[in-house]
């Protein structure tokens, strides 16, 4: 449903009737060396069988990435979570294309098809940041109430860690992650924590947020009736790179101490995003205070992004309740 319908369809009194979300996907190891998600994939696998019928939703686990998982890699030869564009998942395979891609319409044939009546009702994919993020819900909508309402649940429910909701604004055929092949879906990114490891706080919080995500799907289903509110969305604007050298294209630069760790706080004109190697500030030239995120990520470095930059705006919601009522 596009967004002048959704808009129409609302007004402060009236709840907006949405279909039930029948399958529900979970999702770890899309990179590999993530591991909250990776063990809670395995946890979940181990526990349950791997497509779990608990009425009124079906529950699918998955394993994305299990070549990289077993190599504790983000990817083997190309970054899966860029691979569910239309262009991509259309591609004419051989035995010369990255087994990402091939495992890209692998997920999409069990998953999708991306845009299909057929496709998944809600994916969820776990991720870790090194960035000091807390716990934030990535999605390709700002009027997609169902992922506002997850959204607002978590907020409401969540004590420990800081839940932010981030909107990218891609068309859907290039929306180019694993999420987007869902009717609803979002990245669940969760941080910081170094690639390769895990920590019991940050796997403890994913875990709480999956299963109050997964309650908060089933007590939809079931017909209960949600208030809507208010969500702040952070809209991404743009990505910086790190200073380079203009003949080597090495960086020359660190993120600056003043920034580091500082997750969606303001980023005003003429505040010092970078320390030099040689002692100098480079400072924000931009006209408009932005919200920085995923600042420092390391497996960024290799896609050339410092950071992202977002402006932060409220959204109203509308109270929502299962059409299946």
């Amino acid at each position: 449903m596009d967004r002048e319908r959704l808009l129409h369809l609302r007004n402060k009194e009236d709840v907006v009737k949405l279909p039930a979300l029948e399958r529900v996907a979970v999702c770890g190891g899309t990179h590999g060396n993530e591991l909250s998600g990776v063990y809670l994939v395995r946890e979940r696998l181990k526990k349950r069988r791997k497509s779990e019928v608990m009425e009124p939703v079906t529950v699918v686990t998955v394993m994305s990435n299990p070549r990289a998982v077993h190599r504790c890699v983000r990817y083997t030869e190309t970054d899966l979570n860029r691979c569910f564009t239309d262009a991509m998942l259309s591609f004419s395979v051989s035995d010369q294309t990255p087994f990402e891609i091939i495992r890209a319409q692998e997920l999409n044939s069990q998953l999708g098809p991306k845009g299909s009546d057929q496709a998944t009702d809600l994916i969820c994919d776990l991720h870790n940041t090194t960035a000091n993020m807390g716990l934030c819900l990535i999605t390709y909508s700002d009027c997609d109430w169902i992922c506002l309402h997850i959204c607002k649940h978590l907020q409401r429910e969540m004590a420990t860690i800081p839940v932010r909701y981030i909107h990218y604004d891609f068309p859907p055929a290039e929306a180019y992650s694993l999420d987007s092949v869902g009717k609803h879906g979002f990245a669940m990114e969760i941080g910081p924590q170094p690639h390769g490891l895990i920590r019991s706080n940050i796997f403890t919080a994913m875990q709480e947020a999956v299963q109050l995500m997964l309650d908060w799907v089933r007590l939809f289903n079931s017909g209960s009736e949600f208030e809507g509110g208010w969500v702040d969305v952070y809209s991404l604007v743009k990505n910086i790179d790190y200073p380079r050298d203009p003949q080597t294209h090495i960086i020359t630069a660190a993120v600056h101490p003043d920034l580091q760790d500082r997750d969606f706080c303001l980023l005003h004109p003429g505040d010092a995003m970078f320390l030099s190697f040689s002692g100098e500030s480079v400072r924000y030239k931009g006209k408009e205070p932005l919200y920085p995120f995923f600042i420092n990520e390391s497996s960024y470095y290799e896609k050339g992004v410092a950071l992202f930059l977002a402006r932060r705006r409220r959204v109203e919601i509308p109270s929502i309740q299962s059409s299946r009522t």
